[in-house]
C-alpha cells in the first residue's frame, strides 16, 4: 500500500478502512482496477461502501479527462503511478472544487540551460504515444469484459493488465558528513537550498530520495515513518540501560545508549529522562505528526524549493542544539524511515538519487531498507573532498564495506568517485588565469591518484571491472552561481549526462507499445478465418523449437551448478581450517587494550555480530567468518551473473534463446499475427527471466552470510549477557568455543543453502520458459476464437506507433 491510497481514504473520511486496504495490498495501481465486488469485500458497511464507490467513480472520470487532454509542456504519465495529471493544473483544493490552470504563474518560470532540458523535450513525443496506446488498451480491455468469459478472453485480459513499464534506476550517493553530498545533489537539480547541507553541527540523518514529480508542479516530500512498535522497542532499550547502570560503566561510554539518547533528546528534549517508555508514547508528543500514530505516510507540498526545505528540516536533520533553532522545538528525524523529495522540473523521470548513510542504521527497519536500496543501486557515487580524495580513508572504507552488497550481492554496474570543491586551492584567494590552470592540473593529478588507489583494491575488483570505475572533479558552488561562463569545467554537466543516459536507456514506451502490438495482433489474428491444419502444423514446429532451444539453457545452468559446488567445497575446507585464526585476530587485535575493546565487542555481540560506529569503519564479524566462502566464488559468480547487461546470465544463453518466429512468418502467412504475438511474448519472457535471475542471485549470494549470522546468534546473545569482572574473557571464550564446535557443520550448511537456492532457480527458469511459451502457443493457436471483439482499428493505430518507435530506436 502506498501514500496515495492512505491520503485518499483520509480525505474521503474512510481512515478506519486503511488497515484493510493495506492487508489486501491495494496500492495506487490496483485502486483504479477495483470493481464493485472488490469494494464489497473491502468495506463491509453499506454507507461507507456507497460513499467510496461514488468517490472512486469520480476519481476515475477525472483520470480519464486528464488523459484525454495531455499538456503540451510537462510530464505525462508514469506507469508506477497509473495516472496522468496535467503539469499546469494545481493540486486539488480541500473542498474538492475544480482545479484551475495557472499558466501565467508557470510561464513566469525562467528557463535555465543548467537543468535537464534534454529530458522532457526529448521524451515528450514518446510519452504522448505511450498515453495514446494505454488509452487504446483500456478501451480494448472494456471490450473484452463485454464478451463471453472464454479461456482465451481471460488470458487476453490478464496480458493487458500485465503490460508494465520499466522501474526506476537507483543511484546511491555515499560520503561522510561535510563531503558535499547534498550540495552535489542540489547542484544537479539546480536548486541551491532544497536539501539540507551538512556541517559540523547539523547533518542529514535519514535516507533521502530525489526523483521527478510526474503528477504536478509542486515540490513535495513524502515521509515514511518507522512503526510505533519499533519506537517502543527503542524506548524500552533505554529503560533497560537505565535499570542496569549499576552493572555497567558510565552510560556515556556506551555507543548504543548514546545513539538512542540522542534520538530521545531530539524528540522529547530533556523530558525523557524523567518519564517511562509508556509515558513517552503519549499522543501529545505526536500532535504534529498524527500519521506516525496512524501508521501512514506524511506528504509536505510546497510551491518553492526553499519553502519545502524549511518544512522538512525537522524530519531530515540532526542538530547539536535541539533548543528551538528556527522555532523548532521537536525534531522528528528519529521516527523517519525515509524521505522521498519530488521536484517538478525536468529531472529524468526514471532516475532516483538516494543520499545514503555509509554504514546503514542501528534501527533494524531502517537498516533493512538501507540494504535493499544499496542492493538495488545500478550506479553508486562515492563523494569526498578533493584535497584528500586519494588518501581519505573513510571514503574507501565505505566502498569496501558495501562492495559485496553492490557487486555480487547487488546489481551495481558503475562506481563513480566524485571529488568535490574542485575550484578550491587551499590558502589561495587568487582567481587569475594562472590559478585556473593550476586547478585544472591539480584535478588531473587527483583523478590519476584516485584511479591508482582503486587499482590496489583487489577484493573490490573481484566485483567490478576497470571500466566500471570513473572519477569526476566537481564544483557544486561554482555551478550554482547565477552566471557561469564555463559550466562544463565544474563537471556537473557530465554527471547530469550520466543520469540522462541512464534515463534514456529505459525503453519504457517501446516495451509497452510492443507488448500492446503483440496482444492486438493475437486478438485480430484469432478473429480471422482459420485454414484447416495450419495451426496444428505451426504448433508442432514451435514445440520442437522450444525443446531444442531449452537444451543449451539447461546445459549452461547445470555447468554453473557443478562449478559452484566445486568452488564452495574448497571454501568450506578453507573456512574450517582458518576460521579460528581469523576469529582470534578479531577477538584479540594487536594494539587495542582489553579495557577499551570490551565495549566494542559488547556492541558487536549485542547487535548480532555487527558494530555500526557513528564514524569510522564498520565491524562485521559475520562477514569475516564468511569471507573464505565468498572469496572462493566471487570471480565465478560475477562471470555467471554479471551486472553488466550487455552479457546476460549463464554466458548469455537465455538471451540467445529463439523461437525462430521470423522464418515461420515467411512460411505461414495465415498465422503471422499470432506469431507476432509469440515473438513479443518471447522478448517479454527474456526480460522477466533476467529480472528474476538478478533478484534471485542477490538472495543466493547473500544467503552465505545470512546462514553464518543465523548460526552465530545464540552465542552472540550469550556473550552479550555477561557483565562484571572477567566479562571480556567470558565473551571471548563463549564465541571461540561456539565457532570451534560448529565449524564442521556451519560452513557446509551455508554452502548447502546457497546450492539449494541455485537449484531452485534452475527449476524456476526452465519451468517458466517451458510453461509460458507452451501456454501462450496453445492459447494463441489452438483455442476456440469465439467471442473475440473487432480490434482492427486499434491494431492499425498501435502498429503505426510501434513501427515509428522501433525505427527511432534503431
Amino acid at each position: 500500500m502506498d501514500d496515495f491510497v492512505c491520503t485518499i481514504l483520509n480525505d474521503w473520511g474512510l481512515s478506519e478502512w486503511i488497515e484493510t486496504f493495506r492487508e489486501q495490498g491495494v496500492d495506487k495501481k490496483y485502486l483504479y482496477c477495483l470493481e464493485d465486488q472488490d469494494v464489497g469485500e473491502l468495506i463491509s458497511k453499506v454507507g461507507p461502501r456507497a460513499h467510496f464507490r461514488k468517490k472512486l467513480r469520480l476519481l476515475k472520470e477525472e483520470q480519464n479527462r486528464n488523459e484525454d487532454t495531455l499538456p503540451l509542456s510537462l510530464p505525462i504519465e508514469q506507469e508506477q503511478k497509473n495516472t496522468t495529471v496535467q503539469a499546469e493544473v494545481q493540486p486539488s483544493t480541500s473542498d474538492g472544487g475544480k482545479r484551475k490552470l495557472d499558466l501565467e504563474k508557470f510561464n513566469k518560470r525562467e528557463p535555465t540551460p543548467k537543468r535537464f532540458r534534454r529530458s522532457m523535450s526529448a521524451s515528450l513525443p514518446e510519452l504522448r504515444k505511450l498515453s495514446e496506446v494505454k488509452n487504446v488498451m483500456r478501451h480494448v480491455l472494456d471490450k473484452l469484459h463485454c464478451q463471453e468469459n472464454t479461456k482465451l478472453n481471460s488470458f487476453l485480459r490478464d496480458k493487458i493488465r500485465d503490460l508494465k513499464t520499466d522501474r526506476r534506476e537507483l543511484v546511491g550517493v555515499f560520503g561522510k558528513t561535510g563531503a558535499g553530498k547534498t550540495s552535489l545533489i542540489n547542484a544537479l537539480i539546480d536548486e541551491r537550498n532544497l536539501l539540507p547541507s551538512g556541517d559540523v553541527d547539523a547533518c542529514t540523518s535519514v535516507m533521502i530520495k530525489v526523483e521527478a514529480n510526474m503528477c504536478n508542479t509542486k515540490y513535495e516530500a513524502h515521509i515514511e515513518f518507522i512503526t510505533k512498535e519499533e519506537w517502543k522497542d527503542e524506548l524500552w532499550s533505554v529503560s533497560q540501560f537505565q535499570e542496569n547502570t549499576a552493572d555497567q560503566k558510565k552510560e556515556d561510554e556506551d555507543d548504543d545508549y548514546q545513539d538512542v539518547a540522542e534520538k530521545l533528546s531530539a524528540l522529547y528534549g530533556e523530558e525523557w529522562k524523567q518519564k517511562s517508555s509508556e509515558q513517552l508514547m503519549d499522543p501529545k508528543y505526536f500532535r504534529e505528526i498524527p500519521e506516525f500514530l496512524q501508521s501512514t505516510g506524511k506528504i509536505l507540498s510546497c510551491e518553492t524549493a526553499n519553502e519545502l526545505s524549511a518544512k522538512m528540516i525537522k524530519y531530515t536533520r540532526t542538530e547539536s542544539n535541539h533548543g528551538g533553532q528556527k522555532g523548532i522545538n521537536r525534531w522528528y528525524w528519529p521516527l523517519v524511515k525515509c524521505v522521498t523529495v519530488k521536484v517538478p522540473h525536468d529531472f529524468p523521470q526514471h532516475i532516483t538519487l538516494v543520499d545514503l548513510p555509509g554504514n546503514g542504521d542501528r534501527n533494524k527497519s531502517r537498516d533493512t531498507m538501507w540494504k535493499g536500496i544499496v542492493g538495488n543501486c545500478s550506479t553508486v557515487w562515492i563523494v569526498t573532498e578533493i584535497n584528500r580524495a586519494a588518501s581519505e580513508k573513510e571514503s574507501w572504507e565505505i566502498l569496501k564495506s558495501v562492495s559485496s552488497l553492490l557487486g555480487n550481492g547487488g546489481e551495481c554496474r558503475d562506481i563513480h568517485f566524485i571529488c568535490t570543491k574542485s575550484d578550491v586551492i587551499e590558502d589561495s584567494t587568487d582567481h587569475s588565469a594562472d590559478l585556473q590552470a593550476e586547478i585544472i592540473r591539480r584535478n588531473i593529478k587527483v583523478k590519476e591518484a584516485v584511479r591508482k588507489e582503486f587499482n590496489k583494491l583487489h577484493k573490490i575488483k573481484k566485483h567490478f571491472s576497470d571500466d566500471s570505475f570513473k572519477v569526476y572533479t566537481v564544483s557544486s558552488k561554482e555551478f550554482l552561481k547565477p552566471k557561469v561562463l564555463s559550466p562544463e569545467n565544474t563537471e556537473i554537466p557530465k554527471l547530469q549526462d550520466v543520469l540522462q543516459n541512464l534515463n534514456d536507456s529505459h525503453s519504457e514506451t517501446l516495451n509497452y507499445v510492443s507488448g500492446a502490438h503483440g496482444i492486438l495482433s493475437l486478438i485480430h489474428g484469432a478473429s480471422l478465418k482459420k485454414q484447416p491444419g495450419i495451426h496444428t502444423e505451426v504448433c508442432e514446429k514451435l514445440e520442437i523449437n522450444i525443446a531444442v532451444q531449452l537444451e543449451p539453457v539447461q546445459k549452461a545452468i547445470e555447468r554453473a551448478c557443478l562449478v559452484f559446488e566445486e568452488c564452495l567445497c574448497e571454501g568450506v575446507e578453507r573456512s574450517k581450517s582458518s576460521c579460528e585464526e581469523k576469529l582470534n585476530n578479531f577477538l584479540r587485535p594487536r594494539g587495542k587494550s582489553g579495557s577499551g575493546y570490551h565495549r566494542t565487542l559488547k556492541s558487536v555481540f549485542k547487535n548480532g555480530g555487527v558494530h555500526k560506529p557513528k564514524k569510522g569503519k564498520q565491524i562485521n564479524l559475520n562477514m569475516k567468518l564468511t569471507s573464505f566462502l565468498t572469496d572462493s566464488i566471487d570471480e565465478e559468480f560475477r562471470k555467471t551473473f554479471p551486472n553488466e547487461r550487455k552479457c546476460g546470465p549463464f554466458n548469455g544463453v537465455i538471451d540467445k534463446f529463439s523461437l525462430d518466429t521470423e522464418s515461420l512468418k515467411q512460411k505461414y502467412k495465415d498465422v503471422k499475427l499470432q506469431l507476432i504475438f509469440l515473438s513479443t511474448e518471447e522478448e517479454k519472457l527474456k526480460k522477466k527471466l533476467n529480472k528474476m535471475i538478478r533478484d534471485q542471485k542477490k538472495i543466493m549470494y547473500n544467503s552465505l552470510i545470512e546462514t553464518i549470522e543465523e548460526t552465530m546468534q545464540e552465542c552472540y546473545k550469550t556473550a552479550a549477557g555477561y557483565s562484571g569482572p572477567g566479562m571480556l574473557e567470558k565473551m571471548r571464550e563463549t564465541v571461540s568455543r561456539h565457532v570451534r564446535e560448529s565449524k564442521d557443520t556451519m560452513f557446509a550448511e551455508a554452502k548447502n543453502v546457497m546450492m539449494i537456492h541455485l537449484l531452485s532457480l534452475t527449476v524456476e527458469i526452465l519451468t517458466t520458459m517451458n510453461d509460458t511459451l507452451n501456454n501462450s502457443m496453445n492459447l494463441s493457436l489452438r483455442t476456440d476464437s469465439q467471442s473475440i471483439p473487432d480490434v482492427s482499428t486499434e491494431l492499425a493505430m498501435v502498429k503505426k506507433i510501434y513501427n515509428k518507435l522501433k525505427n527511432n530506436s534503431n
